[in-house]
């Protein structure tokens, strides 16, 4: 894993047949390019596409509805990685 050169942070929230994960950052346009592609490649490899319900300047938010097979956990858990986060802030 690779360690993140500017400060990214991670929140996950998961409820009954819901996981949601905010993605905060610095709003740089570099930065927010990055994570959106990451979240591309991690969508097309595992062939799952969360929704993508808030942009701001400085955050994302990603979740995943009626999630009975609970893919979604791997799914944050690879782009986590790649993104070079190590934990969530709250999980």
């Amino acid at each position: 894993m690779a360690v993140n050169p500017v400060p990214i942070r991670a929140f996950h929230q998961r409820e009954e047949r819901y996981q949601g994960l905010q993605i905060e950052f610095d709003g740089s346009e570099s930065v927010k390019s990055r994570i959106l592609d990451t979240i591309d490649s991690v969508s097309q490899q595992r062939g799952i596409s969360p929704s993508l319900n808030h942009f701001s300047d400085a955050s994302i938010y990603i979740e995943f509805h009626d999630e009975y097979d609970r893919d979604g956990g791997e799914f944050f858990a690879d782009l986590l990685g790649r993104l070079g986060i190590a934990q969530c802030e709250s999980c």
